[in-house]
């Protein structure tokens, strides 16, 4: 019986070219033959061992950096596990995005789930290893910024399994004594329970850079987070200019001025934990949002030719803030700069627009802070974020 289950262990492609083409038509081409399982309101995620597994532990071979369907899969039980196996005890966190992950906001998308598995099962869990694919592709890389956050939330820096122990060219499969696999991002998850993962991430991020849970002033924090190079301000200083003035005619208003690559993640994290009006350029360093307070503000703006070009990746960081309990309250696109030589639905023209720098419009600028600092003002943000946000502890909910 034991060599007809060592028999039955079959390993498949991760990446199944059948589907690698139909990601919008409910198949997944990463380990295509396995099902998610789907609690109302709770992220899509496979566990191993499982009921749905059979009690059957999930074994991978190969580690391909360039082609997908060159690592496999396979489920095993426990007694009979594939000749020459390796198993790993503990448990493992196992994720397959589409993006890369050192990008802050691609990187985040992919590691909010697995947060939220850990959130649902009373944070209890602690991952052993995280094991990366892109694509079906092995990835041995996480962002800083993210490694630092993943840290603060799970206790301790996420280790990256890059298999290296099993030799290049050895054929020796992996076993895994436990493992959560997630390849939808937040997929399946509704707005509430986004928002208690987002506010579990930004009160732990809080602790383990020692700032303070509680706000201590009553200021308006109005944040300028700049940028160097693409998609930054052609004249800094007119622009901090025109917000300055603004932010004097309002009592209380207090702005501070920073470059995101200047701030180390704990800055950061204090800097937003300061701040309840984000006014900053499309970027990556707008995924610092959700480290604000509930209910606080976020202003974008674009170089000429993203509305048009784009796509819906342009709209990320509304998602974000509406994810993450905040509001967006808009943005302004700079109407000036080259016209695109080529046809409208030439991919060419978001090459030439993608990494723009923006202008400023005085007029317009002053008016959109006013009208976002006037609505602080009436709606008396900090008050209805102690109604509606999580409760002030010296802990972090995890319910």
């Amino acid at each position: 019986m034991t060599q007809k289950l060592l028999d039955s262990v079959t390993f498949l492609p991760l990446k199944d070219l059948r589907f690698a083409n139909k990601p919008l038509e409910a198949h997944t081409w990463f380990m295509s033959s396995m099902n998610d399982t789907h609690e109302e309101g709770e992220v899509l995620y496979q566990q191993f061992p499982s009921q749905s597994s059979k009690g059957r532990l999930l074994c991978l071979k190969g580690r391909d950096t360039r082609d997908g369907s060159r690592n496999y899969y396979a489920l095993a039980w426990p007694e009979s596990l594939p000749p020459n196996s390796v198993l790993m005890k503990g448990l493992t966190f196992i994720s397959n995005s589409h993006y890369i992950y050192d990008n802050i906001w691609h990187g985040l998308s992919a590691m909010v789930p697995f947060v939220a598995w850990h959130r649902k099962n009373g944070c209890q869990s602690t991952p052993m290893r995280w094991i990366l694919f892109y694509r079906g592709e092995f990835r041995f890389k996480l962002g800083n910024w993210l490694n630092i956050l993943m840290a603060a939330t799970f206790g301790q820096v996420p280790y990256l399994e890059g298999l290296k122990e099993i030799e290049d060219g050895d054929n020796k499969p992996v076993c895994f004594e436990k493992a959560v696999v997630m390849r939808h991002n937040e997929g399946g998850m509704s707005k509430e329970r986004r928002m208690g993962v987002y506010d579990l991430i930004r009160c732990n991020a809080r602790m383990f850079c020692n700032v303070s849970l509680e706000r201590t002033t009553s200021d308006i924090g109005m944040t300028l987070l700049l940028r160097t190079g693409a998609r930054s301000f052609k004249n800094d200083s007119a622009v901090v200019g025109i917000f300055e003035k603004v932010c004097k005619k309002v009592e209380g208003c207090r702005l501070m001025v920073a470059y995101s690559n200047n701030l180390t993640v704990c800055e950061q994290v204090k800097l937003m934990s300061l701040t309840d009006i984000l006014i900053s350029p499309h970027g990556a360093q707008l995924s610092n949002l959700f480290l604000m307070d509930r209910n606080s503000s976020v202003m974008e703006l674009f170089p000429k030719g993203w509305l048009e070009y784009a796509g819906v990746g342009q709209y990320v960081f509304h998602w974000l803030a509406s994810w993450s309990g905040m509001k967006h309250r808009g943005t302004w696109r700079d109407p000036d700069g080259e016209k695109c030589p080529y046809p409208n639905d030439d991919q060419r023209c978001m090459s030439m627009y993608k990494n723009g720098r923006i202008g400023y419009n005085e007029t317009q600028f002053s008016a959109w802070a006013r009208d976002v600092l006037n609505d602080y003002v009436k709606t008396s943000k900090l008050e209805e974020t102690s109604k509606q946000g999580p409760s002030i502890s010296k802990t972090c909910d995890c319910s």
